[in-house]
This record gives C-alpha cells, sequence and structure tokens, in this order.
C-alpha cells in the first residue's frame, strides 16, 4: 500500500467479519434475521408496556428506554454492514464513518447508563420498599435518562471532534464490520497520543464508575435480603433482580471482553469477531431474558397479541 497521508479521505473500507465469497450470503441471512429478531423483540417489549397500565412503573419505564436504545445501537451497525454485503461494497464514507462512530459512542454510552439506573430502581425496591414511591417519582426517573443522554452525546461528540483533527494514511482499511474507534485511530497517520488518553480516561470514567455503582446496589441488595426471615421472602426479592443481573453481566462481560481480546491479540479481525457479542447478540438476548423470567411481562405480551389478532 503507497504511502503517504491524506488530511480529508472521501471513505473508508469496511472489511467485515470474512473476506471468503462463499460465506458472505451465509453472513447477510445470519445477520438479516439477527437484527429483525432484535427490532422485533424489543418493538414488542416497548409496546407492551405503552399499552399495559400495570407496567407503569419505574422498572419498566427503565426497560422500554432500554429497549429502543438496543434498536438503535443495532442500527447504527447492520443496515450499512447488510448493504456492503449485498452489493459487495465496502466503502462507508469519511462523515458516514465518523458519524456512526458518534452514534456507537452514544447508544453505548446510553445503555450503560440505563442498567445502572435499573440497578438503582431495584436498590431502592428492595431496600427501602416503604419509601420507593416517593423515592423513584416519575420526575426523578425522567431526569436520569435526560442526565444520562447528554453525559453519553457530550462524550461521542469529544471523540468524534478529536477524531475530526487526525490526517490518515494511504491504507483506509478497517478490519471490522462498523467504525469502531480505535480501528480507526489505528489508521492515522498524525499523533494519536491525545485521543488516546481521552479513551483511557473517559472509558475510566464511564465504565469503572457506573460498574461500581451496579456493584455497590448488589451488595447493599444482598445484605437486605439475607435479612429476610422467609425463604420465599428471600427467592421473590432475588427473582426481581434476576433478569437484570444476566444483562448487565452479557453487556459488560462481552465488553470487556472484546477490549481484553483486541489488548491481547494482534488479530484486528478477532477482535472483530468478538465484538458481535456486544453490538448484535446482547441487544437481540434482552427481550427474552426480560420476558421470558418476567410473568408480568409475558402477561402483557400475551394481551397485546391478542389485541392484535382481534383488529386483524
Amino acid at each position: 500500500m503507497a504511502s503517504g497521508n491524506l488530511s480529508h479521505p472521501t471513505e473508508f473500507l469496511l472489511l467485515g467479519l470474512s473476506k471468503d465469497p462463499e460465506v458472505q450470503p451465509l453472513l447477510f441471512g445470519l445477520f438479516l434475521a439477527t437484527y429483525l429478531v432484535t427490532v422485533l423483540g424489543n418493538m414488542l417489549i416497548i409496546l407492551a408496556i405503552i399499552c399495559d397500565p400495570h407496567l407503569h412503573t419505574p422498572m419498566y419505564f427503565f426497560l422500554s428506554n432500554l429497549s429502543f436504545v438496543d434498536i438503535c445501537f443495532t442500527t447504527t451497525t447492520m443496515p450499512k454492514m447488510l448493504v456492503n454485503i449485498q452489493t459487495q461494497n465496502k466503502s462507508i464514507s469519511y462523515p458516514g464513518c465518523l458519524i456512526q462512530i458518534c452514534f456507537v459512542l452514544t447508544f453505548a454510552g446510553l445503555e450503560n447508563g440505563i442498567l445502572v439506573m435499573m440497578a438503582y430502581d431495584r436498590f431502592v425496591a428492595i431496600c427501602y420498599p416503604l419509601r420507593y414511591s416517593a423515592i423513584m417519582n416519575p420526575k426523578l426517573c425522567g431526569l436520569l435518562v435526560v442526565l444520562s443522554f447528554l453525559i453519553s452525546v457530550l462524550d461521542a461528540l469529544l471523540h468524534t471532534l478529536m477524531a475530526l483533527r487526525l490526517s490518515f494514511c494511504m491504507n483506509l482499511e478497517i478490519p471490522h464490520f462498523f467504525c469502531e474507534l480505535a480501528h480507526v485511530l489505528k489508521l492515522a497517520c498524525s499523533d494519536i497520543l491525545i485521543n488516546n488518553v481521552l479513551v483511557y480516561v473517559v472509558t475510566s470514567l464511564l465504565g469503572v464508575i457506573p460498574l461500581s455503582g451496579i456493584i455497590f446496589s448488589y451488595i447493599r441488595i444482598v445484605s437486605s435480603v439475607l435479612k429476610i426471615p422467609t425463604t420465599g421472602g428471600k427467592y421473590k426479592a432475588f427473582s426481581i433482580c434476576g433478569s437484570h443481573l444476566v444483562v448487565v453481566s452479557l453487556f459488560y462481560g462481552t465488553g470487556f471482553g472484546v477490549y481484553l481480546s483486541s489488548a491481547g491479540t494482534h488479530s484486528s479481525r478477532k477482535s472483530a469477531i468478538v465484538s458481535v457479542m456486544y453490538t448484535v447478540v446482547t441487544p437481540m438476548m434482552n427481550p427474552f431474558i426480560y420476558s421470558l423470567r418476567n410473568k408480568d411481562m409475558m402477561e402483557a405480551l400475551r394481551k397485546l397479541m391478542s389485541r392484535v389478532l382481534c383488529l386483524n
């Protein structure tokens, strides 16, 4: 590849998950099905919560926001990947790549924030049940979501604007299926020290602090549950938190797995394959986790399906 740099490249090339032409139809079918299941599953969760008055509580308010974020998160990356596979055109414009980076960071940060809010909601519900309605009022819930959104947008804009100052080498191939910030920075010819420092500092603040908040909440929850005298009461309390714990483990486990694998291996392609877990699999699994483990959610979904069938 020719040396030199481009201050303002016109486009990047997304190499995707495989170069094998015979694998492309399989990838297209698999990811199209995954995307449709993700959108449909999360949309059903949102509609069920909206249509059932019994689910108009803080817990389900946060769940509906989580489902909306999951739809937006996958829509930021999946349609472009599907179009590239179908058309055999791997290009993405330079502005399009920066926009994709911005939206991926925004929705990843917002999902992170909502998971923290859900942990706080469960903490208040179990540790302070008599004050739950007063503490988790609609105004506070809305304010928490707006605050998380603003922090996520500011974080995403900061990283994106810092990427704008970079000049890029002639090699503009990204070994990924979307424009991930870490891979884009590797293509820069200019000094990326400030960008890397910013990534590590902000990731530490917006990753470690929320995770610490979740861990603290569950330490207090476990401490309170163990004081419940009856086994049935303990089981009911833990079952309330079960779905959230599974989603948190899936989101943080796969997210940290991506960065540990990218740091521990020189294969960018392997890192791209691992990143499928938190960008594709996790948003698809969330509706199943929250619906299959939740009787109220299952009942709301049945009512929704009955209404749809009656209309037809």
